[in-house]
């Protein structure tokens, strides 16, 4: 039985993560508060935003540009002015 949450992006009930899928206490709270759908939108969004800039995962400031898209696209502006995880 899949597991059922109240998913922040959504702002509905919807199937939650398998797994956590990011490090850390961030990740912890994604797999609290997003769903699978809201996860897979965002991978999307996250492709388009490595080709579109051409990032370099093995850059620091690049995952941290990748990382503040993240949370404003999932959980919007506002998160990124409280530590809410």
């Amino acid at each position: 039985m899949p597991k059922i949450i109240y998913c922040v992006f959504l702002k509905q009930y919807a199937e939650g993560l398998d797994a956590p899928c990011y490090p850390g206490s961030l990740g912890k709270y994604i797999y609290e508060h997003i769903s699978k759908d809201a996860w897979r939108k965002w991978k999307n969004k996250e492709i388009i935003l490595i080709n579109e800039n051409k990032l370099n995962m093995m850059n620091i400031s690049d995952r941290a540009m990748l990382e503040r898209e993240m949370k404003i696209f999932l959980f919007g502006k506002d998160f990124l002015d409280t530590k809410n995880y």
